[in-house]
């Protein structure tokens, strides 16, 4: 069969933070392969979601939300978000129905690659007008190749959103093979998994000192055996995960394991523990010990 007319290639889910891009990327999946909280600047790693639609396939990049940078590991998010938008064969800039400042700001510093803005949480407008001076006010500043509106939350909009992204991909043959939801590894998933339930169960007392990193993933046995430190920059810190009686990290591990044991399809091992690693957040050697390096020599 001739692969001509396929189309196949990366977009880029871009956007301030707390907007809806990892919802937006879920609901393309299907899946819920992206960490979601209440927390903002919770999309720290890329994720990758890939979704096949007839003759199209799409590579999504959900983006850490771009945000005025207070530490070093603030910086390094700041430069994934702009070099995976440079490098995507589209971008979807995701903003809510206001005409933030911030966001005119970020949609006029667009990279010359094709993009599609998309005003998300529509469902939160009783006045559906409301978003034509919006929508006016974003078109003075970017081209942009189309305007969708939608709500990740329930799915509308979403089918005219890939409508109009399919046209914007090159023709070559699908990178991936039907029915693929992300080409990233599942230990990287694993780590999020563990860092969304800290999140979701400790957000207000630990917003954003946490770091998470596999130290073992064996997927030999019959039940895989999964290892994962919790790296806190705070000693109060590590007292609240753990909990009285270690209680905390009981619940977090419960729930991140059913998170896990659904992806892999079947039982698995988790075992997790506390360390204090004073001020990793803006420490360049730390920093990259925990994946959040130099992205030029490599992951």
């Amino acid at each position: 069969m001739s692969h001509a007319k396929h189309r196949s290639g990366k977009v880029a889910l871009v956007g301030r933070p707390n907007v809806g891009k990892s919802t937006l990327l879920n609901c393309l999946v299907g899946e819920p392969i992206a960490i979601v909280s209440r927390s903002p600047q919770t999309t720290r790693d890329i994720v990758r979601g890939i979704v096949t639609r007839g003759r199209a396939q799409f590579v999504f990049v959900d983006t850490p939300g771009l945000h005025l940078a207070r530490n070093r590991l603030g910086q390094w998010m700041n430069q994934v978000a702009r070099e995976e938008a440079r490098e995507a064969d589209a971008i979807v800039l995701v903003v809510e129905p206001t005409a933030d400042l911030a966001d005119l700001a970020l949609a006029g510093e667009l990279p010359s690659v094709p993009a599609v803005l998309v005003v998300n949480k529509i469902d939160r407008l009783k006045d559906k007008a409301a978003l034509l001076p919006v929508l006016a006010a974003f078109a003075k500043v970017h081209s942009f190749v189309a305007t969708v509106p939608v709500s990740a939350t329930r799915a509308d909009g979403t089918d005219r959103l890939l409508d109009e992204l399919a046209a914007l991909l090159p023709e070559q043959p699908f990178l991936f093979e039907e029915g693929t939801l992300s080409d990233q590894p599942v230990r990287l998933f694993a780590a999020e998994f563990v860092r969304e339930q800290i999140l979701a169960h400790t957000w207000q007392e630990v917003p954003h000192g946490v770091a998470v990193a596999v130290e073992r993933f064996d997927e030999s046995t019959e039940v895989p055996h999964i290892e994962i430190a919790i790296h806190v920059a705070r000693e109060a810190y590590k007292k609240i995960l753990i909990g009285a009686g270690g209680s905390m990290m009981k619940r977090i591990g419960s729930a991140a394991r059913v998170r896990i044991e659904r992806m892999l399809g079947r039982k698995v091992h988790l075992k997790l523990w506390v360390r204090a690693t004073a001020d990793w957040m803006d420490d360049p050697a730390k920093l990259r010990d925990l994946g959040y390096g130099d992205r030029s020599q490599g992951p």
